[in-house]
């Protein structure tokens, strides 16, 4: 029986558009394949080094201005449905199942969701969890196994009693090697909001 689910939030919650952010980049000279670029963007990502740094090497490398940069950068973020918010709030309002976020999601995005929908709505959105975890502030990424782990380890969760949902095949796959049962929900084909028709096998 499930007692924990953690979500994703790229895709599950907010939509994003990733061919639009990959186009964006590329327009730019920045491949998210390179082997050149991988290090840096991952670094990112785990909170390695600060956003100024991250900027900065991209202003120097491809000599475009820093607001160009990041608006090509935050081009992948788009709305965010109130259904959705109104689902995860509902379910924490139940107190049914412990509830955590677990996402890739670097400092320049997280300000941008702020700063577009404003503190109250993000707020309202981030206290519907009992712990919600970023990677830049965790400095772990998915698919990593350890950061699956480290979610179990740090609120004593049984991997057999936990749910995740991620629109990455990736990250559910190696959330799946350890136990925890997964959906990979296909975004534009599936909604958080029919967890309980389309999981009804898990609860």
């Amino acid at each position: 029986m499930i007692k924990n689910i953690i979500f994703d939030f790229g895709d599950i919650f907010i939509n994003l558009d990733k061919k639009r952010f990959a186009k964006e980049l590329q327009d730019l000279g920045i491949s998210q394949e390179s082997e050149a670029n991988l290090p840096i963007l991952n670094e990112y990502e785990m909170g390695m080094i600060f956003t100024e740094e991250f900027v900065a090497f991209f202003e120097t490398k491809l000599n475009v201005p820093k607001e160009k940069f990041v608006e090509a950068w935050n081009s992948i973020l788009l709305d965010f449905p109130k259904k959705r918010l109104n689902f995860i709030q509902e379910l924490a309002k139940s107190k049914k199942y412990r509830l955590f976020l677990l996402s890739n999601t670097n400092d320049l995005h997280i300000s941008w969701v702020k700063n577009e929908f404003g503190m109250e709505f993000y707020n309202s959105f981030k206290n519907c969890f009992e712990q919600f975890y970023l990677t830049h502030e965790i400095h772990l990424r998915k698919p990593n196994v350890d950061i699956y782990e480290f979610v179990l380890n740090e609120n004593n969760l049984i991997a057999e009693e936990t749910l995740f949902i991620d629109d990455t095949k990736q990250n559910t796959d190696s959330a799946n090697t350890i136990g925890i049962h997964t959906w990979n929900l296909i975004p534009g084909e599936e909604e958080v909001t029919e967890l309980f028709t389309k999981k009804e096998n898990l609860f």
